[in-house]
């Protein structure tokens, strides 16, 4: 055989996928795109709902914490439920229950049932996103698997870019007492056309073969229960306690959330025993580097997803810009974001975890330039411009990390806990946005010292509470760094392949 036909029938033939595996990826991915532009469109639309409903400060962190907790928190049962009954019907009643609830937060007359009807949006989301990792991973070949989620990645970043500027553009056109409800109502048609795409397209249980489930059946509900009463017993008075002097039920109510971390713990582990599908194996804690790698993930995502909570907040509150200006001081962190994503998956290939390192570290960097910067420029002379460079060196940072991380966390465990350790990493990404925003926003409103009735004094105000904001996220920024070093130097290549999930 000659060395030519010897090379030929070596190589890996790439299978073909069906048309219709390709038409279902567009219609998770409109799922997708609706669930992430919410993460983001909404930054601009504060300033605004806080004047139109009289909203509370804390009411403003509720409305980005809220949803990302609920999320978070409804991922792993969300995905369990789905390999038991099929995941077409629960990606379709999530996006159902995600466009009433969009109706509902667009209709809501008061602070109150802006706040329960975005939780609620919050839960949809985390109930229909399990479902496209699951489904690409059904309906893709390994040798195609990639290129689907890089697709999968590109809609996350582009969504989250776009996020800014169309709720900047929906409120300039509208005005702020409508412009904010049509915020939310921008997912209707995109969730009734989803709707009905999922109902022809997406395939049944029975014409992918998922296989059928393991185990003894049934979810664990006391380990859901203790989990999330504990998070919200720790994220309520850090909203809460700055707003109301921070008086004894706030220390009581941290306290407590601590206790009711330490019993899921236990719990997990008795259920485990008892030969039960816990709903965070114990066993997945038993490697260090992955424990370090779920700090990881809390720790990052806490320091990038409260940037422009701060910076949209100061830039209309208390330098008196419209949402729209508002909205185009993010474009530079897009547009870095879109490009490092684009290359992140190569240089990982090529670096190992030194993509992760790079990531983090100019993200770091981005964060205490950011800070420096609001530090020691006057109100009056702050623009876009100062923060172009520090941002657009962030947002590159964050798109180097974002695609590749889970991929790290996960090869800290053995192949056959892939699965658990992906669903696991991906709801404390949402937590670790929760209690970002959380903690973030009782400092920036802490700081909040305006004396005076001036324009002027309220800008310098707000920018001398957003300085110590951006100083707290810096400082979680700089600890996510830290922390890549937990991480396995390089994926192993017969590794298992882990679902690329975040948003």
């Amino acid at each position: 055989m000659s060395d030519a036909t010897r090379a030929t029938s070596a190589a890996p033939t790439v299978p073909v996928v069906p048309r219709k595996s390709w038409q279902a990826l567009i219609v998770l991915l409109l799922g997708m795109f609706i669930a992430l532009l919410d993460t983001t469109i909404l930054n601009v639309a504060l300033p605004t709902i806080r004047t139109t409903l009289d909203a509370s400060e804390s009411t403003l962190s509720w409305i980005i914490s809220g949803y990302a907790l609920a999320f978070g928190l409804a991922l792993i049962p969300a995905g369990r439920i789905g390999d038991r009954i099929g995941h077409k019907w629960i990606y379709f009643s999530g996006v159902a229950l995600f466009t009433v609830a969009s109706l509902a937060c667009g209709l809501a007359q008061d602070d109150t049932q802006l706040v329960i009807a975005r939780i609620v949006q919050g839960l949809a989301g985390g109930m229909f996103v399990p479902a496209v990792t699951a489904f690409i991973q059904l309906l893709f070949p390994p040798q195609v698997r990639g290129k689907a989620f890089a697709i999968m990645g590109a809609v996350i970043g582009v969504s989250s870019a776009l996020g800014p500027i169309v709720g900047g553009l929906i409120i300039q056109a509208f005005g702020d007492t409508n412009g904010w409800r049509l915020v939310f109502f921008v997912n209707l048609p995109i969730g009734v056309i989803t709707l009905i795409a999922a109902a022809i397209l997406l395939p049944k249980r029975s014409e992918v073969g998922t296989p059928a489930a393991t185990g003894k059946a049934g979810l664990d509900w006391i380990g859901l229960f203790l989990v999330s009463a504990s998070l919200i017993a720790l994220l309520v008075p850090l909203i809460q306690g700055e707003d109301e002097g921070w008086p004894l039920w706030t220390y009581l109510s941290l306290a407590g959330g601590v206790i009711l971390m330490v019993l899921f713990g236990l719990w997990e582990v008795a259920y485990t025993k008892r030969g039960n599908s816990p709903l965070v194996p114990p066993r997945l804690f038993s490697h260090p580097a992955f424990t370090g790698g779920v700090i990881l993930a809390l720790v990052y995502f806490a320091a990038f997803t409260s940037i422009f909570f701060t910076i949209s907040l100061l830039w209309q509150s208390g330098l008196g810009h419209t949402a729209l200006e508002s909205g185009a001081v993010a474009i530079p962190f897009a547009v870095g974001g879109i490009v490092g994503s684009a290359l992140s998956n190569r240089l990982a290939a090529k670096l190992g975890r030194n993509v992760l390192v790079l990531g983090t570290a100019l993200l770091a960097i981005s964060l205490t330039w950011t800070w420096l910067i609001l530090l020691t420029t006057n109100a009056a002379d702050l623009t876009n411009w100062l923060l172009l460079a520090p941002l657009l060196v962030g947002g590159f940072g964050n798109g180097l990390f974002i695609a590749p991380n889970a991929q790290f966390i996960v090869a800290t465990v053995n192949r056959e806990e892939a699965g658990a350790a992906s669903a696991v990493i991906s709801a404390v990404q949402r937590i670790g946005s929760a209690v970002g925003i959380a903690i973030i926003g009782s400092v920036l409103f802490g700081n909040i010292v305006i004396t005076g009735n001036t324009p002027e004094a309220v800008a310098t105000g707000f920018t001398h509470a957003a300085a110590a904001a951006m100083l707290v996220s810096a400082i979680f920024a700089v600890a996510a760094f830290l922390l890549v070093f937990a991480l396995p130097k390089q994926v192993p290549s017969r590794g298992a392949a882990p679902q690329k999930q975040q948003h």
